[in-house]
């Protein structure tokens, strides 16, 4: 990842195609390690091909993914919101359960409303 981030960082700095020396450079700046092999790979697959296409490209192919699992929830596809709706309400339900059992438990006004806590004070 970080071969494939100093590649897009001298693109963006204005060259449209960095070699392994300016990639290497990069990396450098910031103490990470140069893996040549990763970098002559990445350049032959960028070869002849602009990083804007194919960063587009990338993201035509994440938009057709499904996401599943929780750690992409956001992400789920509109047609799923009813089913988040539902989710939802009933864990709103859930948290008024939990609120009215705790004010029946922690009902402290008993205590020190009529007669207080020893007693009455007549």
């Amino acid at each position: 990842m970080k071969v494939i981030a100093a590649y897009m960082l001298a693109v963006l700095g204005g060259n449209t195609s960095p070699t392994a020396d300016d990639v290497k450079k990069i990396l450098g700046s910031v103490g990470a390690e140069a893996d040549n092999d990763r970098i002559e790979l990445l350049l032959s697959q960028m070869k002849d091909k602009d990083i804007n296409e194919v960063v587009a490209s990338g993201r035509e192919k994440l938009a057709s993914v499904v996401p599943s699992g929780g750690a992409v929830a956001g992400v789920a596809p509109a047609a799923s919101n009813a089913g988040a709706a539902d989710t939802a309400s009933a864990e709103q339900k859930k948290e008024e359960k939990v609120e009215d059992e705790e004010e029946e438990d922690g009902d402290l006004g008993d205590i020190f409303g009529e007669g207080g806590l020893f007693g009455s004070d007549d």
